[in-house]
């Protein structure tokens, strides 16, 4: 009965639609699984030393090598399954045959060859890029597939102008946050691990003014100061540099360090001027990004240096440790007594120290208070008032009351927030 029914040349097209079908399918689940696959995890695979993991770090190096071949194959696939079922179709039912069988077609190719093997390849991410490694990088290396595609693609490239398919950032800052929040869901790593890698991230936004020592903080010492006095200075404060200055704070003439003026004192030099000490100063403008600066610091050597703003002026200083401590969070040994930069109060509010980061009182309050010309909560309450804060002055923020504390001059020592009911 079969062998009346169907002619060699029948079964011959039916064996053929059957297999550009199960190509088709492959393809498609190779499609999905290669674009998925980041590049860290096909590393993670070399390194666990999984069969095809090598080939696959190659193909996501160069997406683009793999990419265009696998779409038109998959295409020269399915539009010749296509026909092969068009003309088997009109000849055993004529053209009411080929609608019916069109429309099955469709069905069958969208279930079969589309969401079935691109949905496992997102099921199994791993096992599909592995299982599709090998056979792609075969495919790509077929002289006539690679040739054809990229005549296409040059073809393409005249009609519509333009690079080509670009490499990527393929993980933005947003999905690595992500993935480290769903990674401590799961306690693959830590949340001050997490914690840490976000740190990392916003430090290579970090500008030299947002972590360095104001102007008005700094302790500084003139240059015709005796050592003697100087030693007083920096056994007072716990510091072993200090900047020595000539007329005023703009005019910084270097560094004095502790370890000299010990030198001194024990040499008998207790009435030399300072100036006589001291070492050359390093200056750095207040935008300068805070991962250049580490890495001059490292290169050249020094521990301090003084940020000038853009009229030449000096705006503070920055030491290695403020630099350190924009990574891993304050570093305080058994001698700092500083005061905590943050209170939580008996009514639901905090006090903040005024020179507290705008970003981190909103990460802090979960609140979205306005960030602008200045970075501190001291300069938004400044920026609301319009003038010079006198202590207990308030201004109404984003629903949160801002109330100067603890001024000293026309200096905010201190910031009390509450939230508005």
């Amino acid at each position: 009965m079969l062998a009346a029914d169907f002619s060699s040349n029948d079964l011959l097209a039916i064996g053929g639609v059957v297999a550009l079908l199960a190509v088709s399918a492959f393809l498609a689940l190779a499609e999905t699984a290669l674009t998925s696959t980041s590049r860290t995890t096909a590393l993670a695979l070399v390194e666990e030393e999984r069969r095809g993991a090598n080939r696959l770090v190659r193909l996501i190096d160069e997406p683009e090598r793999f990419l265009n071949p696998v779409l038109m194959v998959l295409l020269l696939c399915q539009l010749s399954e296509a026909v092969l079922v068009g003309v088997q179709s009109f000849r055993r039912w004529g053209p009411w045959g080929v609608v019916i069988a069109s429309i099955v077609n469709v069905a069958v190719v969208f279930v079969f060859t589309e969401a079935a093997p691109k949905t496992w390849a997102r099921q199994h991410p791993v096992r599909a890029a592995l299982l599709a490694a090998g056979p792609v990088t075969a495919l790509v290396r077929i002289p006539p597939v690679r040739l054809v595609t990229r005549a296409l693609i040059g073809l393409t490239n005249w009609i519509l102008p333009g690079k080509g398919l670009k490499k990527g950032p393929f993980v933005s800052e947003a999905k690595i946050l992500a993935l480290a929040d769903e990674a401590v869901a799961e306690d693959v790593i830590e949340a001050g691990e997490r914690e840490l890698i976000e740190q990392i991230i916003e430090f290579g936004d970090t500008v030299v003014r947002e972590i360095m020592v104001p102007r008005t903080d700094m302790v500084t010492v003139p240059g015709d100061f005796r050592v003697v006095d100087v030693m007083e200075v920096a056994i007072l404060n716990g510091y072993s540099r200090i900047p020595a200055l000539a007329e005023s704070i703009d005019d910084v003439i270097g560094i004095v360090f502790a370890k000299d003026l010990m030198r001194a004192e024990r040499d008998g030099k207790d009435d030399w001027e300072v100036s006589k000490l001291v070492r050359a100063a390093h200056f750095v403008p207040e935008t300068k990004k805070v991962t250049e600066l580490l890495r001059e610091m490292q290169a050249e050597q020094y521990h301090m240096a003084l940020v000038v703003d853009e009229y030449g002026g000096t705006a503070g200083l920055v030491t290695l440790e403020d630099v350190i401590e924009e990574l891993v969070g304050e570093i305080v040994d058994e001698f700092d007594r500083e005061e905590p930069m943050v209170e939580p109060l008996a009514d639901g509010g905090m006090r903040v120290n005024a020179r507290m980061p705008v970003d981190e009182v909103n990460e802090l309050l979960h609140a979205s208070l306005p960030e602008g010309d200045w970075d501190s909560v001291g300069g938004l309450l400044l920026d609301q008032l319009g003038h010079v804060a006198s202590e207990g002055e308030s201004a109404e923020v984003d629903g949160y009351v801002l109330r100067a504390e603890r001024v000293q001059g026309r200096r905010i020592g201190k910031v009390r927030l509450v939230k508005r009911p």
